[in-house]
């Protein structure tokens, strides 16, 4: 029992065959688990649309579509990492992704993400030196990730924040930076994201349960047990709401230019409802493959709560993007049918 525990534990893996190119691009693809990528991306994006909103003038489509592309390619990329330093629960809690199968080869698939970051430095440079800080705040901030979900909820706190550095990197890499960096405004929109995406990898650690319990992983799932996480669940759907009351409320945002506006009261009302839904169903059901299905549920309540931000100042993208995320997030996701993978 110990020798199998013990092999469990390892980050070894096991001997196979070497891969084609044509397998390994497709294993690698597959394990970016496309449909998160939405979450980088439209937190991004938020940043890349104030910036436009400050300064329209300086709206360069090329740009754009650069910044975007690294923005939704960025969680894929860091995914691998993130497999890599999680293979111990995974053989648990998913053992038919490639990386734990073999099929995708560790060192190819580090390496590959190794050059895939130090392309996207080199282009973050060349659009902003400082988008540079964001970036590598990011990545390192995923490392610890995954040793930070050994203390509660301190990894959802570290999780939050990765992702609000896309928005931080979406803004610098947009053009330079105004003279005045810091307002209350910005900060508490960075506030809102770290909350909504810190509540979106809670709902996450259901189906994790029984290999993070194996693996020493002391979430809040694990350490106070199913039942009170379940609760806690029901309770999270109206956090990101509550939090955005009290900053109004503390005119840490301008409520005048916020609560009359069409487009942000649908996209904020839409939001609320998506959280509220993923939490009822982290209640409902927090053991079984439910727990899996049910992160496309929890995917789009967090892209929401991100065009609801954008909602702020740009009401007719983030209406645009709360319709297309919501759609392509479950077409993406329905290409993930194994829940063991």
């Amino acid at each position: 029992m110990m020798v199998k525990r013990e092999k469990i534990m390892s980050n070894e893996m096991p001997t196979r065959p070497k891969t084609s190119l044509k397998s390994f691009t497709f294993n690698y693809i597959k394990s970016m688990r496309l449909y998160y990528a939405f979450i980088t991306g439209i937190s991004g994006w938020i940043g890349v649309a104030f910036y436009h909103f400050l300064f329209p003038d300086r709206n360069q489509p090329l740009r754009t579509v650069t910044i975007l592309i690294l923005l939704f390619l960025s969680w894929g990329i860091n995914q691998i990492i993130n497999d890599y330093l999680g293979l111990a629960e995974d053989r648990i809690n998913a053992p038919n992704r490639p990386m734990v199968t073999g099929a995708l080869p560790v060192k190819p698939a580090l390496i590959t993400t190794a050059i895939c970051l130090l392309l996207t430095l080199a282009i973050a440079w060349y659009l902003n030196p400082l988008a540079i800080i964001p970036l590598v705040a990011g990545v390192l901030l995923n490392i610890v990730y995954e040793y930070a979900k050994a203390y509660s909820l301190l990894g959802n706190v570290v999780f939050g924040l990765m992702i609000a550095m896309a928005p931080i990197f979406g803004f610098l890499a947009s053009g330079p930076a105004p003279d005045i960096l810091i307002t209350s405004n910005r900060l508490s929109v960075l506030l809102l994201v770290t909350v909504a995406n810190g509540i979106m990898t809670y709902y996450t650690y259901f189906k994790d349960y029984e290999g993070d319990k194996l693996a020493g992983k002391n979430t809040f799932v694990v350490k106070h047990g199913l039942h009170t996480a379940r609760y806690a669940a029901l309770a999270a759907g109206f956090l990101t709401f509550i939090v955005c009351f009290v900053v109004i409320a503390a005119k840490a945002l301008p409520a005048q230019d916020i609560i009359y506006k069409a487009d942000f009261f649908f996209v904020g009302i839409t939001a609320v409802l998506l959280q509220v839904w993923t939490g009822y169903l982290y209640f409902r059901n927090p053991t079984g493959p439910e727990t899996y299905f049910n992160l496309v549920a929890n995917f789009r309540a967090c892209a929401a709560s991100n065009c609801a931000l954008m909602a702020i100042f740009d009401g007719r993208l983030a209406l645009y993007l709360l319709i297309s995320s919501y759609i392509l997030i479950g077409f993406f996701f329905s290409l993930y049918k194994d829940a063991q993978a």
